[in-house]
């Protein structure tokens, strides 16, 4: 979950924004799938697992804040995709529309284990 104070974005163990109501959580929701999976809607950012196999998700907020970290651990790297909403800081009550921030933080790959692993041609004596 994220929220600036005066709204919420729920995001899913896929790292998806299953709901979120702006510009206050008394006001229809803008997504919904966590309703209905298929009429709701959703934001996603995430592995293409039907592409990558093997990946592992892990959630965690940063210590201290409540920047969400959806990270997305495969054989050959890791991403990660930071969640946050940055509060008005009047504290006032207002009817702005803004959405959640989203940002890839790390897009890393692993080395292969040896120099003829995956997709890498064997050398040349």
């Amino acid at each position: 979950m994220v929220g600036d104070l005066q709204t919420v974005a729920l995001v899913s163990e896929t790292g998806a924004i299953d709901w979120w109501c702006a510009p206050r959580f008394d006001s229809p929701s803008l997504f919904a799938s966590l309703l209905d999976g298929e009429r709701g809607g959703h934001c996603r950012l995430s592995v293409d697992s039907g592409r990558v196999a093997g990946v592992t998700v892990r959630q965690l907020y940063l210590s201290d804040t409540a920047v969400l970290v959806t990270r997305f651990m495969a054989p050959d790297g890791v991403g990660e995709v930071a969640d946050f909403m940055e509060p008005d800081p009047s504290g006032a009550a207002s009817g702005r529309r803004r959405r959640p921030s989203r940002c890839a933080l790390t897009a890393t790959t692993s080395p292969p284990t040896s120099p003829s692993g995956p997709g890498r041609r064997p050398s040349s004596p």
